[in-house]
């Protein structure tokens, strides 16, 4: 059975920005990852449950530089209307940003989480939500991150999953319902 969302849900989608794909550096798995994001960013659309979009701003000639075409949400993921952007300068999405004022607005309770880069921004994020009440559900299969450490980018997923498994539910991007 799928893992259902109900009204006070909201997709959050960290840090999707150009820059994250390019040629010299990609992502894990960025286009799959992309097609996991669109699609879920389809059903919530289609739900009327809010997007709520989260981009990383860097300073002057950094990879994320405010502004520049690298920092700019990736056009196959783009917002659409007027989805809020949420700007960031920490790893933590609610750290010293409109989050969680624009959540409490729209009455959210629960998040439906998914982006980049899963050992940084969507582990601190993922864990905040969880210290501040959230009920949370992560897209397993729509985060990704590079290897680090001398770990491979699919023992990093497959080990912040097993993390957000013992605070969030765990789905497939494909099982997740809003309705």
């Amino acid at each position: 059975m799928g893992a259902n969302t109900n009204s006070n849900t909201a997709l959050l989608v960290i840090d999707v920005q150009s820059a994250m794909f390019a040629d010299s550096y990609p992502v894990y798995n960025g286009e799959a990852l992309l097609e996991r994001i669109n699609g879920l960013l389809a059903k919530a659309r289609a739900a009327d449950v809010p997007v709520i979009y989260v981009q990383h701003n860097e300073g002057e000639g950094e990879e994320l530089e405010t502004g520049s075409p690298n920092w700019e949400i990736h056009a196959a993921i783009a917002p659409v209307g007027d989805e809020p952007r949420i700007q960031k300068y920490k790893p933590d999405s609610f750290h010293e940003t409109e989050l969680q004022q624009i959540l409490a607005e729209r009455g959210v309770g629960k998040l439906v989480i998914a982006g980049l880069q899963t050992d940084m921004c969507v582990n601190a994020t993922t864990t905040r939500a969880s210290e501040l009440g959230y009920d949370i559900i992560v897209a397993s299969d729509a985060h990704s991150t590079w290897g680090s450490g001398g770990l491979t980018a699919e023992e990093i997923i497959a080990e912040h999953n097993a993390r957000f498994s013992s605070f969030a539910q765990i789905s497939p991007a494909a099982d997740i319902e809003f309705k």
